[in-house]
């Protein structure tokens, strides 16, 4: 039974990838002339994903609480590629704050640029601080929910990662409020690695943190409910630390 699930992931995987690239290029001359054509794709991508992860690894996917859709930042828990698929799906524009390499990554890179996302040279954190603010600034007039992580790299259940001070100091720039996101998709989609298990992968939009909260005070307050929710969806799914 494991090596046939091995077998239908790696089918999974491959045909996602093909698809990246098949949907992009039809839809590359909408997204040319207006930036509707690049959240389109984006939107369609997302769907094919959550369908064939279902169909292929039987992984359902759900969305809970009330996505944003107005200008808003939204602080996520990051486990896998999944939650990124599952976030994007439920907003109507939303750009990512991403380290610069992706930027170059075929398809990828061009649609991310043309959807206002924000990449970020993770090797030198002041500079990088500072960079992120002002292009942050600079695509503010475009308006979408901004999508950050706030420890800056997937990270695996059960592990522990700070939240890294660059959510608070863009949530203080925008004067905007903060959706945070709680996630246990990691739980059957791994960071690394093929095999994707079945169950039911859950994101969960939570209440908004209004925006003026001194920066510590928004830190810690954050933190605290991504990582007590999220515990309790991976609880949900039978994940023990």
């Amino acid at each position: 039974m494991i090596a046939i699930r091995w077998v239908l992931s790696l089918i999974f995987i491959v045909q996602m990838y093909l698809a990246m690239a098949v949907l992009a290029l039809v839809y590359a001359p909408w997204a040319l002339v207006s930036r509707n054509g690049a959240f389109a794709a984006a939107h369609a991508y997302c769907r094919w994903v959550r369908f064939t992860v279902r169909l292929l690894c039987g992984l359902r996917t759900e969305v809970r609480g009330t996505p944003p859709t107005d200008e808003v930042v939204i602080a996520a828990k990051h486990q896998s590629f999944l939650d990124i698929i599952m976030i994007y799906s439920a907003v109507p524009r939303g750009k990512f704050i991403m380290k610069r390499e992706l930027m170059w990554a075929p398809f990828l890179g061009q649609y991310a640029r043309r959807m206002g996302c924000v990449p970020v040279n993770r090797g030198k954190r002041g500079a990088a601080i500072a960079t992120m603010k002002a292009q942050v600034a600079a695509g503010a007039a475009d308006p979408g929910q901004l999508i950050i992580y706030p420890q800056g790299t997937r990270v695996a259940p059960g592990a522990v990662r700070p939240y890294k001070v660059g959510t608070g100091l863009i949530y203080e720039q925008l004067g905007q409020p903060c959706v945070p996101v709680a996630a246990n998709v990691g739980v059957f989609w791994p960071r690394r690695g093929i095999l994707r298990k079945p169950g039911l992968a859950v994101v969960e939009f939570l209440p908004p943190i209004a925006p003026g909260l001194p920066l510590p005070d928004f830190m810690r307050q954050l933190e605290d409910v991504i990582e007590t929710n999220s515990n309790r969806l991976m609880a949900e799914a039978g994940f023990r630390v």
